[in-house]
């Protein structure tokens, strides 16, 4: 399969004559989104300015030639978003996509929405910022443009795209986010690059899917799902150079991390991500080597041989342990028999148990099939003190119990209760 490939300026990109094929979806980009994209363009004219030559690439698209059109495969989302841009930054400004009836009721709403965002976004700032948007559209922002012949190749090559981006995402995307903050000091660039690679991906992945990420939701009461490309902003920090009072707090609070709280952008991210794999390792090593720990560790250690119901209970565990230790730098032995309780008395009520019962649970959602209905990842968040955790009422409570795992964990949580 050959493809025309070409590098172009993102205004060039605009004037080519697309077409939005009937099949695509709706045009779907929020307001934080639009938000997004005028951010990361306003940083890089800033480093264009520093460095000569500068270009940010600012996308990929797939384009299907059909009749005397060039219909948009991927990248709509994105190429819709510029041209409100550019139609705001120039009334003259005009181009295919302009003049194209958009009928479905949600693209029609994201369209109004994101341009009125657009205008309030450049109401707060003055003529030159206007002035040099309009020039970066040109000079700094450019697209990779694929083109092909056959449309069956289009969607081939948007299927293969998508696949191995979503192996990069989200935490290579991260990664390269703050490694941008970093462009004035190579050296702790070089550093951190260094230390990333030395580490296990796998290990990173987890850290946000099982832990960061779900303590971030559960912790403020609401339900987690998949950690995707889509919530990596939760991530991005906070801009060096920001006079938010948030701001200047956590950049005194550098480098003691706190897992619900925001940091500083750049270097501290990566020295966020090694401080939470070290605390897990430091936690799993104090639960395989104390002896008041002995009886839960046939419980605690990840094995192919756990069923999955077990290994869900497992990850929540160590997500409230984890949690527990983040706020209070403690691993009191009551703290981790409330928490031990807590998470795996959901293996004892359901016999069929997945993530959906897992995120009801840590939300504290009110159910009959549950023993205890606590939101302990809430409790944790306002704590002042750790013996708030230790003092929690963990019930333990007689079930019909259908596997020799269950019984034998039913009998360590009623030691562990003194009944």
């Amino acid at each position: 399969m050959q493809n025309n490939i070409k590098i172009l300026p993102v205004s060039e990109c605009l004037q080519l004559n697309l077409a939005i094929p009937e099949y695509q979806r709706p045009y779907k980009w929020s307001i934080q989104s639009i938000d997004t994209m005028l951010w990361d363009i306003n940083n890089a004219i800033q480093q264009s300015l520093t460095f000569a030559d500068y270009k940010y690439r600012i996308g990929t698209i797939i384009l299907h030639k059909s009749d005397q059109m060039l219909d948009v495969v991927d990248g709509q989302q994105r190429l819709i978003s510029l041209t409100l841009i550019s139609k705001y930054l120039d009334d003259d400004f005009d181009n295919a996509i302009l003049q194209t009836k958009f009928y479905d009721k949600i693209t029609q709403k994201h369209i109004h929405e994101n341009y009125i965002h657009i205008r309030e976004w450049f109401s707060l700032r003055d003529k030159e910022t206007k002035e040099s948007f309009k020039k970066a559209l040109s000079n700094v922002l450019e697209m990779v443009v694929i083109q092909v012949g056959k449309e069956s190749e289009a969607f081939q090559l948007f299927d293969s795209q998508n696949t191995r981006g979503r192996a990069l995402n989200p935490h290579d995307l991260l990664k390269a986010f703050h490694l941008r903050e970093m462009q004035n000091d190579k050296y702790e660039m070089e550093y951190a690059v260094t230390k990333w690679e030395a580490k296990d991906v796998a290990q990173i992945r987890e850290l946000f899917s099982a832990y960061l990420f779900p303590i971030w939701n559960w912790s403020r009461g609401h339900k987690t799902w998949t950690f995707t490309d889509h919530d990596i902003d939760t991530y991005k920090g906070i801009p060096a150079n920001s006079t938010y009072t948030y701001a200047h707090r956590a950049g005194k609070a550098s480098p003691y991390f706190q897992i619900t709280e925001p940091f500083i952008a750049g270097f501290d991210f990566f020295e966020m991500v090694d401080h939470y794999l070290r605390i897990l390792a430091n936690i799993k090593r104090e639960l395989d080597t104390n002896p008041a720990f002995e009886q839960l560790r046939p419980f605690c250690q990840f094995t192919k041989n756990s069923s999955v119901g077990l290994a869900h209970v497992r990850y929540l565990f160590f997500a409230a342990l984890l949690f527990y230790y983040d706020k209070f730098h403690e691993i009191d032995e009551l703290g981790v028999n409330k928490l031990f309780r807590w998470a795996f008395m959901l293996r004892i009520d359901l016999h069929s148990l997945g993530a959906d019962s897992v995120n009801k649970y840590a939300v504290g959602e009110r159910s009959d099939n549950y023993t205890n209905c606590k939101s302990v990842f809430s409790k944790i968040k306002l704590a002042r003190l750790h013996t708030e955790i230790g003092n929690l009422q963990i019930n333990i409570k007689a079930q019909v119990l259908e596997t020799d795992e269950q019984k034998s964990l039913y009998e360590l949580l009623k030691q562990m209760s003194g009944i």
